[in-house]
């Protein structure tokens, strides 16, 4: 690759652009209808996304999947990741392949513990 050169591809090579300027458009695009799905799911609630699933709900996860989707493409294709040497990628996200699950997991237990501690009526309903 020569120095002013970058990858005009996303979605691992399945999308191919002809300008850098091209492919800041079609990211963007993809991030708006990532976007718009998000907030329709949050406006519409399906009830059939609205089951437990490891005691949170269906829609829960995937508002989390799709969040963690968008800041991938974000930092990877805006703040120009994918075009960095290989030391330099590793040590932007295998710290956040370790540090999101460990937040998110600290998340998940603490809001079920608050949960069975407001259920259990040892705190009432106050807020």
């Amino acid at each position: 690759m020569e120095a002013g050169e970058h990858k005009l591809a996303i979605f691992r090579g399945l999308l191919k652009f002809k300008s850098n300027q091209q492919k800041i458009w079609g990211v963007l695009i993809f991030l708006s209808i990532v976007t718009t799905i998000e907030v329709a799911l949050g406006i519409l609630k399906p009830q059939i996304l609205m089951v437990s699933f490891l005691r949170m709900k269906l829609l829960n996860w995937i508002f989390i999947i799709m969040t963690i989707i968008k800041a991938y493409y974000i930092a990877w294709d805006f703040m120009h990741i994918r075009d960095e040497k290989t030391g330099l990628k590793n040590s932007i996200v295998l710290p956040l392949i370790i540090l999101i699950p460990y937040l998110a997991f600290i998340l998940l237990l603490e809001a079920d513990y608050i949960f069975d501690v407001m259920e259990q009526g040892f705190v009432s309903w106050n807020f």
